[in-house]
């Protein structure tokens, strides 16, 4: 089990879903940044930062809406360490955008040693076990051979493919059940068991929430973290986890 050992104030995001079509998220996001530099001794943006990665050669000449981004990154990293994980958006993003903005690959799943104690960390989507048709996606996807040969293509083509696939997900998701596109708790208590903590943080179902419960005589808790949406909801949300020697506090706007 990867580990990660850091002191202080931390903060973890997910799920901001940054893209050329969400003007309102990305100010949101650069404001939580800046409190974060003042607020917070490290940051955490644990996957699904970018609506999609189709590979860091993107990064090279960037569009507008991705260099504002790429340099809000950057000026918080020079200010308190920020770490990069990767969700089921942007599982592509690679050592090249790291060094681009001065970040951390973050391990998956990790362990932290915070000042509240021992925490897992993971994007999530992961534990949606009950969904075999997106774990079969998943485990494709995620093959290096299969992600090589993806980033060989035209930079153009790639941006086709991740737009048909986003459409596809979107067009499944409609007649998926609520219950199957939520983490299922045998993964949940498998995850907890084996990395021998008693708390999970994860983001991925858009489902922010607060879970206890007492399983084998020892107390658990899962927290979910909130996605990010100023441009489309109904409801502007978005909003992280603070931790620090109190515990674990879950923050929505």
């Amino acid at each position: 089990m990867n580990k990660l050992h850091i002191p202080g104030r931390i903060w973890v995001a997910s799920d901001i879903h940054l893209g050329p079509d969400s003007p309102a998220t990305a100010a949101a996001f650069f404001d939580f940044l800046e409190q974060a530099r003042l607020q917070a001794d490290a940051l955490i943006l644990a996957g699904d930062i970018f609506d999609a990665w189709i590979g860091d050669d993107a990064a090279l000449q960037p569009e507008p809406w991705l260099q504002q981004a790429m340099d809000a990154m950057k000026t918080t990293a020079a200010r308190i360490p920020v770490w990069l994980g990767r969700g089921n958006r942007d599982f592509l993003i690679g050592k090249s955008l790291l060094r681009q903005i001065g970040a951390h690959a973050l391990p998956e799943p990790v362990v932290l040693a915070t000042d509240a104690g021992q925490i897992l960390l993971a994007h999530g989507d992961e534990y949606c076990t009950a969904d075999q048709a997106y774990q079969r996606f998943r485990r494709i996807v995620r093959n290096r051979v299969v992600q090589r040969s993806y980033l060989a293509l035209p930079l153009r083509l790639r941006r086709g493919i991740a737009n048909w696939a986003r459409s596809r997900s979107r067009h499944s998701n409609q007649y998926k059940s609520a219950v199957i596109m939520d983490v299922e708790q045998s993964a949940i208590a498998h995850a907890l068991r084996t990395a021998g903590v008693c708390m999970l943080i994860h983001g991925h179902t858009h489902r922010p929430a607060r879970h206890e419960w007492t399983m084998e005589g020892c107390k658990y808790e899962r927290l979910v973290l909130p996605d990010w949406d100023f441009d489309h909801a109904d409801t502007a949300r978005g909003g992280w986890i603070a931790i620090n020697a109190d515990g674990a506090r879950l923050q929505q706007y």
